[in-house]
């Protein structure tokens, strides 16, 4: 696994916050990052993925099961599965406040932070992974050329050719909107967002036309603005906006 820029701070934050979040997009190497953290700062850990039913079902009573490991780090993995979690975090570390009791991954932002938000200030620390930068792969043409290609997704650059990495690539795309999109409350038919998405591409490092994708699309502005706020919402595009002296202009203006 190359080594991700963001793993000093990751070690740095479980010394100074009971809670700990890394969140992002799926498949960006969460999971593999927090246990190999895990394994290099902790002599034992516990690990839930809160998308396998096993692990659903020792959280039943969350409160009883999780008391027993004070004294462990505890991982915790696509927590916006179960966003009542967060009020049982929140007294498990007043009940007992040590640095570095959990680490939650998450692989979208709404829920996530909002309940936070409610449950955790004060507490919690969040840092977002990126699929791997140019600075994590190696510069120079040839790594350059192939993570423009294939983009930072870890199974996608790693693949062992150029097709593999494509039909990943997807079979990715297939399976977030056609399951994770859904589980996550969103009811957006997949197609229609596949070729808003397809569609957005072209604006890449453009300015913001909400008017001219939605006729082109088909629908009002107002969705094509939804599906826009989805998409960054999920980690799957990102929004510059606009930087400005005055802080309405910065407010009212397109983002790229």
């Amino acid at each position: 696994m190359l080594k991700r820029a963001i793993q000093p701070v990751l070690e740095k934050s479980l010394t100074s916050f009971p809670v700990v979040g890394l969140v992002g997009p799926r498949q960006a190497g969460k999971t593999t990052l927090a246990q190999a953290l895990a394994r290099n700062t902790r002599n034992n850990f516990v690990f839930l993925d809160l998308e396998k039913p096993s692990d659903l079902a020792k959280l039943e009573d969350p409160e009883l099961y999780l008391r027993n490991f004070a004294d462990r780090l505890v991982i915790l993995d696509e927590i916006q599965r179960k966003p009542n979690l967060f009020p049982v975090l929140r007294a498990l570390v007043d009940e007992f406040r040590r640095n570095g009791r959990f680490l939650i991954l998450g692989s979208a932002s709404p829920d996530l932070l909002r309940q936070s938000s409610e449950s955790l200030a004060g507490r919690i620390i969040y840092h977002e992974l990126s699929p791997f930068t140019l600075s994590e792969v190696g510069f120079g043409p040839v790594k350059m050329k192939k993570l423009w290609i294939r983009g930072g997704f870890p199974l996608s650059f790693l693949a062992k050719s150029g097709d593999q990495s494509f039909q990943w690539r997807e079979a990715f795309l297939s399976t977030f909107l056609e399951r994770d999109i859904p589980q996550l409350g969103f009811r957006v038919p997949s197609v229609t967002l596949h070729r808003f998405w397809k569609m957005l591409a072209h604006y890449h490092g453009g300015l913001w036309n909400g008017s001219a994708i939605a006729g082109s699309l088909g629908v009002s502005p107002p969705s094509a603005r939804h599906y826009l706020d989805l998409l960054n919402d999920t980690y799957m595009i990102r929004q510059l906006h606009p930087y400005f002296a005055n802080l309405g202009k910065r407010l009212v203006k397109s983002p790229k």
